[in-house]
């Protein structure tokens, strides 16, 4: 037995949950909160401040590892689970997933994984409770192992130490011109998501949009330094689909004029389009990928919603129906998962960004670090909040913390091999 008790602490997350189906039904914003009544069963208001659990695993030798349990920013809303609620998980972790925990072999991730989040009464345990308590076990097993995290998630999956860094994608939130401003004097490689997530902000045909799109563009221009080219990307929320309709034709022609007023640019589109099921948003996604690239368009199609978990990601990564998949790393559940995710994208040739939400933690965040470049994801969020700085500073340094650590496990690996050869060419 390695784990000897386990601590519960109730948290915040660093943003708010949101009721998207009031949001899209027209609910008005009033200063930060958003007036009007709730849709969204276990909403109370119509934006909830974030809340989260942590588990903390205390270890045989008095070490305690934490991971955190927690929701998306839009919980209940494209097939995700129900919006969090402490009092409930922490009853839950308490009584079926706490027992579990003290009886297992902590250094060996995914058997510990396995045994830990196996189905409750037929069910699958809340992801929350997934994502947080695999936090937990993946640190748990490198204090046990003595590497990063990432080096665990390597082992486990037969990866070589990854040498790369991974592009960094940051999210604006509301205060869009702020913060693309700050984006772009940071050098982020991938901006600004720009939370279209209203008529309002799309526009009548999506003007409103196509004039934020050219603005960032202008502005990366303008205030960017000599040779910097981010990736643009921007999450729709659904609105192309409900304001231009819902066939892929029209949807593709309005991406692809999106695309061309930003020549210079590869230009990320996520959810363009709600279409009410996985299956339906499969066939109508595979679709619009198809014309798009028929097209020869810079653009890329994203998808977020109704592609949750990690067999949602499977069907659409074989499906073509994607260019890149937001793996939602609350919404995948156990933080392996994603790390499977991550690999069937790559083995099915779709790109592959480490997403998450707003509504996360410090914690939550850096292991997402640790698992994007242990994968070589394609790219991943800076996590949590909606500040830019914050989030920025909190993946950014991680990873580059997290590299200088490999570089030197690698020179330390070649040198030791370096000396078995010696050795082993004296004894000859």
């Amino acid at each position: 037995m390695q784990i000897k008790d386990v601590l519960l602490a109730p948290g915040s997350g660093a943003f708010f949950y949101d009721d998207q189906a009031a949001i899209r039904a027209g609910a008005a914003q009033d200063g930060f909160i958003y007036a009007g009544e709730p849709i969204t069963p276990g909403f109370t208001t119509i934006r909830v401040p974030a809340s989260s659990l942590s588990v903390g695993l205390v270890l045989t030798d008095d070490m305690v590892v934490w991971g955190d349990l927690l929701n998306v920013q839009y919980s209940g809303a494209g097939g995700r689970d129900p919006l969090f609620e402490t009092a409930l998980i922490s009853d839950l972790t308490s009584r079926i997933v706490k027992p579990r925990l003290l009886d297992l072999d902590a250094s060996r991730y995914l058997d510990a994984c396995a045994q830990v989040l196996e189905p409750h009464e037929h069910k699958r345990l809340p992801l929350a409770v997934e994502y947080g308590v695999s936090q937990a076990l993946l640190r748990a097993a490198a204090h046990l192992q003595r590497k990063t995290m990432a080096e665990i998630i390597c082992a486990e999956f037969d990866l070589p130490l990854p040498t790369c860094r991974v592009p960094i994608y940051c999210q604006s939130g509301d205060a869009r011109e702020i913060n693309v401003d700050k984006m772009i004097l940071r050098s982020v490689d991938i901006l600004p998501h720009g939370l279209i997530n209203s008529r309002q902000k799309f526009g009548v045909g999506g003007q409103t949009f196509l004039e934020f799109v050219k603005w960032v563009a202008t502005r990366t221009r303008e205030i960017g330094r000599p040779g910097y080219h981010p990736v643009l990307h921007f999450d729709v929320y659904g609105w192309i689909g409900q304001e231009i309709g819902l066939e892929p034709q029209t949807i593709a022609d309005f991406i692809c004029k999106v695309a061309d007023t930003v020549p210079d640019f590869t230009l990320n589109i996520e959810s363009p389009a709600d279409f009410g099921s996985t299956q339906a948003q499969i066939e109508n996604y595979a679709n619009i990928v198809s014309i798009v690239d028929n097209r020869g368009s810079s653009a890329r199609i994203v998808v977020d919603e109704r592609c949750n978990t990690l067999e949602d990601i499977r069907l659409f990564a074989e499906a073509k129906a994607t260019h890149l998949v937001q793996i939602k790393t609350p919404d995948v559940g156990s933080i392996a998962d994603t790390a499977r995710a991550v690999l069937i994208c790559k083995t099915n040739k779709v790109g592959a960004y480490v997403g998450g939400s707003c509504t996360e933690t410090d914690l939550s965040a850096q292991v997402s670090v640790h698992v994007s470049v242990a994968t070589q994801a394609d790219m991943m969020l800076a996590k949590p909040g909606m500040g830019v700085d914050e989030a920025f500073s909190i993946v950014g340094n991680e990873q580059n913390r997290l590299l200088a650590m490999l570089n030197r496990r690698r020179a330390q690996d070649e040198k030791i091999g370096m000396k078995s050869t010696v050795s082993h060419a004296q004894l000859s």
